[in-house]
């Protein structure tokens, strides 16, 4: 049989061996979970930023119709303007030609 220091020495000896091998497990483990978090971060950064460019992209949709829509209105209020010009002239000549009329029966 082994002497009692040769025995508390192996015990010793098995104690830290086990003890440095729970250690770096949980190292590894905390290593791991650290690891994992900026993992997350970046994964919900990235939703954020592809969120973020569809919206932008939705604006930028938005606001062409919107270009569009005032173009088509300007370009009716043109032609408003227009019709309403040729409707003055026309009336404005229909007068003066009415006057004239008027005025060419009173001379004979």
């Amino acid at each position: 049989m082994m002497s009692r220091p040769v025995v508390l020495v192996f015990l010793l000896v098995i104690l830290i061996i086990t003890s440095q091998f729970e250690w770096k497990q949980q190292l590894a483990n905390e290593i791991e979970a650290s690891s994992i978090i900026p993992q997350k971060q970046q994964q919900i950064s990235n939703r954020e930023e592809v969120i973020k460019e569809k919206i932008i992209l939705s604006q930028e949709k938005n606001i062409q119709r919107l270009n569009e829509l005032v173009q088509s209105l300007q370009l009716q209020l043109l032609q408003c303007r227009g019709s309403n010009n040729t409707v003055n002239d026309t009336e404005t000549f229909t007068a003066s030609d009415n006057e004239l009329g008027k005025q060419s029966i009173l001379d004979d």
